[in-house]
Formats: C-alpha cells, structure tokens, sequence
C-alpha cells in the first residue's frame, strides 16, 4: 500500500515520456512536409504580450518574462529543427528605458539571469551550436548586464549552428545613425592615409556594411505576436521585403502553430517576393 504512489509517480512519468517523444515524432514529420517547400533563412520576432500576459493570469512582475523567455527557447528548437539559420528577437527597446525605474530594473535583473543561463553547459545554446550576438547600444546598459553579453558572445563565437541575434538596448534609428557616424569616420580615416580620394560621397554599401544587423541576412519573415502590426521602430532597414505574421497570440503563449501558418504564408507568397527583391 506504501508504495503506490511512487508506483503511479513511475507510471505517469513513462507515460509523460511516451507522450513527449510522439509529439517529437509527429514534429518532426510536420518538418518534413514543410520542408519540400521554400524555408526561410531568417526568422525576426517581436516578443510582444509580456505584461498582458502576466496581467491576465495574475501573475506577479516579471512572471510574463519568464514566461516568454521560455516561448523563445522553444522558438528556437523548432528552427533549429527546421533547419532555419538566423533567429532575431527584439529583447529590449531603447524607448523601454522610459518606463518606471523600478520596472526597468526588474527586467535588467531578470536579463541578467537569462543571459547568464546561455552559459550553462546544458543550456539550448551549447546543445543546438547557437552563436548569440547581442545588438543594440550596449554603452546603455549595466556594467553586469553587458559584461554578461559579451561573455556569452565570447563563448558561443565558434558555434554555426544556428544564429541568435539578441536586440537589446536598440532602436532601428539608432542602429542607422551610428552607422553613418561609423561610416563617416571610415572614410575619413582612408581619407587620411590618402586610399580613397571619393570622401564627400557615402555610398549605401558603406552604411549596409556598419550596420550592427550586417552578421545576417535580412529577415524572410517579421512575426510580431498580441495581433500588433506596428514595427515599432525594429528593423526598419531591414525588412523592406519581409513577409508580416501578426497572430492574435501573447508572446508567452506563441507555439508550434503559429510558426508554421507563418511559414505556409511564406511558402504561398515566395515567389513574389522573391521577385520583388530581384527588382530592388
């Protein structure tokens, strides 16, 4: 009698084990389909719900993060399942910074836990061979926060697997006034060394290639979740030709099924396009 519930506790872990890996089988299937059609290489994400998500079931400050940090990691299973390159997020904007100190705060303090776990030797980076950039203007945050970022960096630069482009602290007007600052500099700094006499003209591959975002290819899909279709100031030089996804979901609630319609979309539209890319 003792020893019936360690008895139900083994029974109903194999049959949690069994359900999980149908569920891997049938994904994986799922994939198989959707790959006899055109896959994007880069997927952008506006993690968009957080606080509403937190709102509506009641859940303390941060709770809506946490949750959402858990979407992305299995956001990042299922394109690395798929076989998509580029991930990018938008993790924290510029213009976040103008909410309430103590909310700031929180959000820093809970970054800092996340991006510390990337560095765990179980963590989905190490497993699936994720390089991490961080991208934005670094110069804004915490000592501890950016000398995290950087040491994840450090530690994930010889991963290829797939790629995670974290926007932290950043802004897409941002991103294109540094890189004209930086262009700039650069041709004067050939100027003076007499190796390019062109110095009065800026040409557009000199900002494309000091632009933060230039690791990647510009995204193929742009999916913002809560049913938002505002850029809000992401990407903007990017995704001219970006197909647009906006499911009614909160960020914490985004799964398996919003990614593929997303990518079904993608498949319907490609060959448009990728025809109007051609004409650019």
């Amino acid at each position: 009698m003792f020893e019936l519930p360690s008895q139900i506790r083994r029974i109903s872990g194999g049959i949690n084990q069994l359900l999980e890996q149908i569920h891997g089988f049938s994904r994986r299937c799922l994939f198989r389909v959707i790959s006899m059609g055109p896959l994007p290489t880069h997927l952008a994400f506006i993690m968009d719900g957080n606080r509403r998500y937190a709102k509506k079931h009641g859940l303390e400050d941060g709770s809506g993060h946490k949750a959402g940090f858990s979407a992305l990691m299995s956001m990042l299973q299922y394109c690395y399942e798929l076989g998509i390159k580029y991930v990018t997020v938008y993790a924290f904007s510029i213009d976040n910074f103008r909410r309430k100190p103590e909310e700031v705060q929180t959000l820093m303090d809970l970054m800092l836990e996340k991006i510390k776990s990337l560095l765990d030797k179980e963590s989905i980076v190490h497993g699936y061979g994720i390089r991490v950039y961080f991208i934005g203007n670094m110069a804004l945050l915490s000592d501890q926060v950016r000398a995290a970022a950087e040491e994840v960096m450090e530690a994930t630069a010889k991963n290829s697997r797939v790629v995670l482009l974290v926007c932290v602290a950043y802004n897409s007007t941002d991103e294109i006034v540094q890189a004209v600052k930086r262009s700039c500099v650069n041709k004067l700094d050939k100027d003076s060394k007499g190796r390019d006499r062109d110095i009065e003209r800026i040409q557009l591959v000199d900002v494309e290639e000091n632009m933060q975002m230039s690791v990647a290819p510009d995204p193929d899909i742009l999916i913002r979740s809560s049913g938002e279709t505002r850029l809000s100031n992401f990407l903007l030089w990017q995704t001219g030709s970006s197909q647009l996804f906006s499911p009614d979901a909160l960020w914490p609630e985004i799964g398996l099924r919003h990614l593929v319609w997303a990518i079904l979309n993608y498949q319907r539209s490609h060959s448009y396009l990728e025809k109007k890319k051609k004409q650019l």
